[in-house]
């Protein structure tokens, strides 16, 4: 009943005039940049970073949140419409939700996101609130030792569990290692890694590196694709109302997806493209006749969209009860909040409970707007998506440099956004994702402070990490995925070796 009484007390002070008007604005804009092919809520999120410096901290979580967010529910319409994914967690939606729009059912297939996108965020909302308060108590006998191991552990998952590759997952997160460390050693005050330049004296900015790997590159990219064969077909408001045969044929494998989605997404490292798929592969593999999957199957769109949400709000449980981000856009927000002052951890929702209950409430007033405005503004997205690439694409990397010069008043920032946006355009041509290089740069410094210090509070004994119960046992869990994830590609190809070398019968 208290549980109860603080999360009603947060919707309350969430529908107050100025939070509200935020975050109706940031699930206005994560709509708007999600049906956008190529941007992604990274970049929003990272352009919209600078103008939260003049704003309350629970307003600019607030809005940040809800730019998130509502980046998922704006991220299928140019998957079902257009065959291309707005955001890379839309990218299933792909497979089932295009050939529903050839088959004049793309009324249908908006609607079924929606809904199944509002009923994934609500049992991760519900979930957050009953287990984040337990878990932050667990989290408050955390040493340095447990911390370290957690956010290995994370890391590891990270490149372990992602789309592709996993051994380029790894290589990403070294490589996202090594940037973090540029800058200041917090240990003895000393510059390195700078090679001469004062302007990396203070790091490497986030906001440049988020904007570059996931902003710039992304319209690079969408410059070079041929969308000439592409046209926006007509949604009018009756075509959105699905048929009762449709509706029930979705509302299970909405309500696996959310669950699926929910407890996937509370892990460190697993972003919501890792449980989108997930939810497919579990709805392909229960059905009875899994050939429709690809031709228009209203169970491949019910599904991945219910996970993908669900997953954007639990990663909040890790970020906000750990301070370990639970996806690269946590990443960003984790940034954001210590820019603001704010510490996220176990003690988060007792030193800031008015914060984590107003966030929490904004949660459910945001999604509320998502699900009332997404419809009707269906002919608006259809509209916006026939805005010509010429006009577009140098718009949005005008505000993206706008927006990464106001973070440190540096034109050198501008440079560097440019440089990563053509590093992440060659990585994303070699498919080595940028994730797990994001979460490697936020979490390195933090791993190197927490190794330091359990090796200076174990006075240089090494052993420390593994002779703490806690410790010992997530980074012998992290090990042993490792070992999985550097050897399972050669064992498998060894098998299969001596199997084509086996001599017939």
């Amino acid at each position: 009943m208290d549980t109860l009484g603080l999360m009603l007390g947060g919707v309350q002070n969430a529908l107050a005039p100025e939070f509200f008007l935020l975050c109706l604005v940031g699930v206005v804009v994560g709509m708007l940049v999600g049906v956008l092919p190529g941007i992604g809520a990274i970049a929003a999120i990272s352009l919209a970073l600078p103008i939260t410096f003049h704003l309350d901290p629970t307003g600019a979580l607030v809005m940040l949140a809800g730019i998130f967010y509502g980046t998922q529910y704006g991220g299928s319409t140019a998957s079902i419409l257009l065959n291309l994914p707005g955001t890379a967690t839309a990218a299933v939606t792909c497979l089932d939700g295009y050939p529903m729009a050839r088959k004049g059912k793309a009324g249908v297939a908006l609607f079924i996101t929606t809904i199944t996108s509002f009923i994934g965020a609500t049992v991760a909302i519900l979930v957050m609130v009953a287990f984040m308060p337990v878990l932050a108590r667990v989290a408050l006998n955390f040493g340095a030792a447990e911390y370290f191991a957690v956010m290995f552990m994370g890391l590891i998952a990270a490149s372990a569990l992602t789309v592709g590759s996993p051994i380029k997952g790894l290589a990403m997160v070294v490589v996202g290692i090594a940037l973090g460390l540029v800058g200041v050693d917090i240990n003895s005050g000393q510059f390195r890694l700078i090679f001469g330049s004062y302007n990396l004296m203070d790091g490497i900015s986030l906001v440049a590196l988020a904007m570059g790997l996931f902003g710039v590159s992304e319209v690079f990219a969408s410059m070079t694709r041929n969308l000439d064969g592409y046209t926006t077909p007509k949604v009018r408001l009756r075509d959105l109302i699905p048929s009762r045969d449709e509706f029930r044929a979705s509302l299970m494998p909405a309500i696996r997806g959310a669950i699926s989605g929910t407890l996937l997404g509370a892990l460190p490292g697993v972003g919501a493209s890792v449980t989108s798929f997930f939810a497919y592969a579990v709805e392909q593999k229960i059905a009875r006749d899994p050939s429709r999957f690809g031709q228009g199957a209203i169970e491949g769109i019910a599904a991945p969209e219910a996970a993908n949400n669900a997953t954007t709000q639990a990663s909040f449980i890790p970020t906000l009860s750990l301070g370990i981000p639970g996806d690269a856009v946590m990443a960003i927000m984790l940034g954001a909040m210590m820019i603001h002052g704010i510490t996220p951890g176990p003690r988060f929702i007792t030193d800031h409970d008015v914060m984590f209950w107003t966030l929490v409430g904004s949660f459910w007033v945001g999604n509320f707007l998502l699900l009332i405005l997404n419809i009707p503004l269906v002919g608006i997205w259809v509209r916006i998506l026939s805005v010509p690439r010429h006009i577009l694409y140098p718009a949005v990397l005008f505000f993206v440099c706008v927006g990464v010069y106001s973070t440190r008043n540096n034109v050198f920032d501008i440079y560097l956004t440019l440089f990563f946006g053509f590093v992440g355009y060659l990585m994303a041509m070699r498919k080595y994702p940028p994730a797990p290089l994001l979460l490697g740069f936020v979490l390195g410094p933090m791993m190197e402070e927490n190794l330091t210090r359990a090796l200076v509070l174990s006075r240089g004994d090494p052993t420390v990490f593994f002779t703490r119960p806690i410790s010992g046992t997530i980074l012998s869990i992290t090990l042993v995925v490792l070992a999985i994830t550097l050897f399972g590609p050669l064992w498998r190809k060894h098998k299969a070796r001596r199997a084509g070398s086996t001599p017939g019968p």
